[in-house]
């Protein structure tokens, strides 16, 4: 085959998955979704974890499970016990490895609100029998995302607000410094396995107050310097 020849698929590619930036009509493409599990000390407490400040761990997202804030997604299937889980959002602007805490905070190209949507009860079968949680956080609309600032424009995000309500009932509430690996942490962490390039997410962890859902259910949820996030919950597709 001629290197200029066109690639033809069977079936059409699927759409590029990508996040909206404040003050852009650019949008960032979507590659990886890593998210950080158990940051935040008090949440790992009340998911029976050891809040200690032992080496981080990850899960990933399929970048196809984005969702943007503002929409409408149905309940899930498989599940009785739909989650919400309201996160700080990186996004990485540059191809890095193997960096120091030092040198991490360089990599952040923006930050977002988002949510890490989990089918607990799928979560707490896969943990009492040793298995991954794939079927738990990898499934369709279980990552939602406002659009992205640039950290240009917000400056490094060590803390302050990050809560969410549930119908205008107050569920989480917490300041990003409770986290227990900051951002420069993890994303130096995550780049002694990973190869980190622009296009990669990292969910950073949700405070304490995580719980259930039901349709008609509106989320709320604010992270201080970033746009408000918001989700409606429908009857299952």
């Amino acid at each position: 085959m001629s290197p200029n020849t066109p690639t033809v698929y069977i079936f059409p590619p699927a759409e590029q998955p990508s996040v909206a930036v404040r003050g852009s009509t650019a949008r960032y493409a979507v590659s990886r979704i890593f998210c950080v599990g158990r940051n935040y000390a008090a949440h790992a407490r009340e998911m029976g974890g050891n809040p200690e400040r032992e080496a981080p761990f990850y899960f990933t997202k399929p970048a196809s499970a984005l969702v943007p804030s503002g929409a409408t997604v149905p309940y899930p299937p498989g599940t009785k016990n739909y989650h919400y889980e309201m996160e700080l959002v990186i996004a990485i602007g540059a191809p890095v490895f193997k960096l120091t805490p030092d040198s991490a905070g360089a990599a952040v190209w923006a930050y977002g609100a988002g949510l890490d949507m989990t089918r607990r009860d799928l979560q707490a079968e896969s943990k009492a029998a040793g298995r991954p949680w794939d079927t738990a956080k990898s499934f369709e609309q279980s990552a939602v995302i406002t659009e992205l600032v640039r950290a240009s424009e917000t400056g490094p995000l060590t803390r302050g607000n990050i809560s969410l309500a549930v119908n205008g009932v107050p569920k989480q509430q917490g300041d990003l410094s409770d986290m227990i690996w900051s951002v420069p942490e993890i994303v130096a962490n995550l780049s002694q396995l990973y190869h980190l390039q622009p296009g990669d997410l990292i969910y950073t962890g949700t405070p304490e107050g995580v719980g259930p859902l039901q349709p008609g259910d509106m989320i709320t949820g604010e992270i201080a310097g970033l746009p408000p996030l918001t989700l409606w919950i429908s009857e299952p597709a």
